[in-house]
């Protein structure tokens, strides 16, 4: 089940009800929940907490952190009538110019921060002397959909040992079993609040779960939770029994990268500024946002994951969540054109945007 999929299970508000917070000053801020809810937490600094160390006291909904209600049956019926849930012929059309540039991985030491796409989602993050996957999908097809449109970038025997793993969410295209089931069972798992008996269950055995605000630290290495406007769902009955949400990792020296996972545009980016200041790196979602009704909460089209990017005050920029997966219904190649437009048009230094191809790395030079 795709998040495309899982989403016409639901039947909550119609989306007319939904909320669309696009001032991150102004935006509705839902209330605290049984956990403490969004803005019940600690201050500033994160509550750091122990690395794999599963916990038993969540409860048993995050629904409350949601920022829009969920679509009802209203929306259901209008997207199965529209039908808007793939490009159409000429959308398609471009999928041989998908940018595909695999190489070597970059030489990576103590103080080297340098990343690697190997698509949609999942990113090999060399910080700190860790190589760190994100949200690793490896398979050729995720359940619900076709095949991949551009090979991984990075082929599984190329890996550096892996050193840790964070999973932004439990969607089938950013939690993947058979990719997982490549790790040694002792590969650090870092888990949103909720997920962890999952691993669990595959006897994985360094999983540290953490909620909004929380952190751990592996060799020298910090692992921050940080909200997302997004939600959770695997099956059709554990909508929101997981939090959601990104991270941010920073290494001894201080230089911070942000994975947002998947999110909708909103007030949090600002938040997550005022908590992490000095981000050197934000690995921000662009794809997988039409029709507009139906993913605008959860999925940042590429001119609001620009505007994303000066709300958190990053250095770089690097696009993501495009180019792998059909999961709407804009052009395959649109989010590209799209953000580079949307880049020049905010006046931004066109070396900020690490635009890269799938397979291609990027390395941040020291004091960069």
């Amino acid at each position: 089940m795709t998040e495309q999929t899982a989403r016409t299970t639901e039947d909550r508000a119609p989306h007319s009800a939904r909320t669309h917070p696009r001032d991150p000053r102004t935006a509705p801020r839902p209330a605290p929940g049984p956990h403490g809810g969004p803005y019940a937490g600690p201050g500033p600094g994160s509550v750091l907490q122990p690395v794999g160390r599963l916990r038993l006291d969540w409860p048993r909904s995050f629904a409350d952190r949601l920022t829009a209600p969920l679509p009802g049956v209203r929306a259901m019926a209008r997207l199965a009538r529209e039908g808007a849930v793939r490009p159409s012929p000429e959308g398609l059309r471009d999928i041989p110019r998908l940018p595909y540039a695999p190489g070597p991985l970059p030489e990576a030491g103590p103080d080297t921060l340098a990343v690697t796409w190997a698509g949609h989602a999942s990113w090999v993050v060399r910080i700190g002397g860790l190589t760190v996957l994100t949200d690793p999908v490896w398979s050729r097809r995720i359940f619900g959909t076709t095949a991949r449109l551009t090979p991984v970038g990075v082929r599984w025997e190329d890996l550096p040992p892996v050193d840790a793993v964070v999973i932004s969410h439990n969607h089938f295209d950013h939690l993947d079993a058979p990719t997982l089931r490549r790790l040694p069972r002792h590969t650090p798992v870092f888990v949103p609040a909720g997920l962890g008996r999952w691993f669990a269950r595959r006897r994985f055995t360094r999983v540290t779960e953490l909620d909004w605000w929380e952190a751990a630290e592996l060799q020298g290495v910090r692992f921050d939770f940080v909200p997302a406007h997004h939600w959770s769902k695997r099956t059709l009955l554990d909508t929101c029994r997981s939090l959601w949400g990104g991270w941010v990792l920073t290494d001894p020296t201080g230089r911070k990268l942000y994975f947002a996972g998947d999110t909708g545009y909103g007030h949090w980016f600002a938040e997550i500024a005022a908590r992490h200041p000095g981000i050197s790196l934000a690995l921000l979602p662009i794809g997988a946002y039409d029709p507009r009704w139906w993913l605008s909460d959860v999925h940042t089209d590429p001119e609001e994951a620009v505007r994303a990017f000066q709300d958190l005050g990053a250095d770089h920029m690097a696009p993501m969540h495009w180019s792998t997966f059909v999961l709407s219904s804009e052009p395959v190649l649109e989010p590209l054109t799209r953000v580079r437009a949307a880049w020049e048009r905010a006046g931004l230094a066109r070396e900020r945007l690490w635009d890269l191809a799938v397979g291609a790395s990027r390395v941040l030079e020291a004091g960069a």
